[in-house]
């Protein structure tokens, strides 16, 4: 079972002006082949599938606490996205064509599909596929195949966050930077363990430092990149057997029972030119009645 937490795991500041262009460039840390998407559910059947959970539970602990952060992740992803596309167009009757500045903008999915907020598909509007999913029922094979994808989303971030300077983006991004290259240092930690094999000496591939990147280089100053999380108050605690020690450079790890502390999710307001929720004032007061009526107010 999950259990859900009204919070994202970042504060995201509202962008000034609306990008819906770069919105379509993030849109593949979302659901391209090395996206959030995919992170997340090889981890999640790997930890569903998992052969000698007991026998071998550090590992299971592991994969299973990590895929509890990339739901995370895709929540963090989504909501960025989001907060690039607001304002693009604008209210008006239908005949003054208030959604015009759509037509101009790459992804016009965005406008026509979701109501300007983000899918699960990548960059060119390609929805994500469960063939982007490995899950060999080989704990080594896995987790190589793990320490691949994750230096395979890290290259993909890097060169969204060169592609534009959007507050939110960069924001969003460098921060995954930072939890991506944790998530690389604790497969490799667990390959040395279960084959002696020390897979650091692999990287850089891509390098690991985040110097330079401003808001990355924020997040390691406050110690994200030392913290693994359980996201569990009870369980998954068997990760203290993987990620101990020291990091690549030298800062001791943490293991971390539960979560972060989070930050608010983005309300994201009505837009009625896409008729979108589709609920009037007067729907609205109607709803609140009912409401009462049921609680017997």
């Amino acid at each position: 079972m999950f259990t859900r937490i009204d919070r994202l795991l970042i504060d995201l500041p509202k962008p000034k002006n609306p990008d819906a262009n770069a919105a379509a460039a993030v849109q593949e840390l979302l659901g391209g082949k090395f996206g959030e998407m995919s992170t997340l559910n090889n981890y999640l059947f790997q930890s569903l599938n998992f052969r000698n959970k007991k026998k071998l539970k550090p590992f299971y602990d592991l994969v299973a606490s990590i895929t509890a952060e990339e739901t995370g992740h895709v929540e963090l992803v989504s909501n960025t996205i989001n907060l690039m596309i607001i304002g693009t167009t604008h209210p008006g009757p239908p005949d003054s064509t208030p959604m015009r500045e759509a037509v101009d903008k790459r992804n016009t999915l965005h406008f026509i599909s979701t109501a300007q907020t983000s899918f699960p598909f990548d960059s060119m509007g390609r929805p994500w596929t469960g063939d982007n999913v490995f899950n060999s029922g080989n704990l080594v094979l896995d987790l190589l195949h793990n320490f691949f994808l994750e230096c395979g989303a890290r290259t993909h971030k890097m060169r969204v966050y060169q592609m534009t300077d959007n507050p939110v983006a960069r924001e969003m991004i460098g921060y995954l930077l930072v939890r991506g290259g944790v998530n690389i240092v604790a497969y490799a930690k667990a390959l040395e363990i279960a084959t002696g094999v020390d897979v650091m000496k692999m990287l850089p591939v891509p390098d690991l430092d985040n110097s330079k990147f401003s808001t990355a280089r924020k997040f390691e100053e406050q110690g994200v990149n030392r913290r693994l999380y359980t996201f569990s108050d009870k369980y998954y605690r068997d990760i203290n057997k993987i990620w101990k020690g020291l990091g690549p450079k030298g800062e001791p790890l943490e293991v971390v029972i539960g979560h972060p502390q989070g930050a608010p999710i983005p309300d994201l307001e009505e837009i009625p030119e896409e008729f979108a929720p589709g609920i009037s004032e007067e729907d609205f007061q109607e709803i609140a009645r009912r409401l009462q009526r049921s609680a017997g107010i």
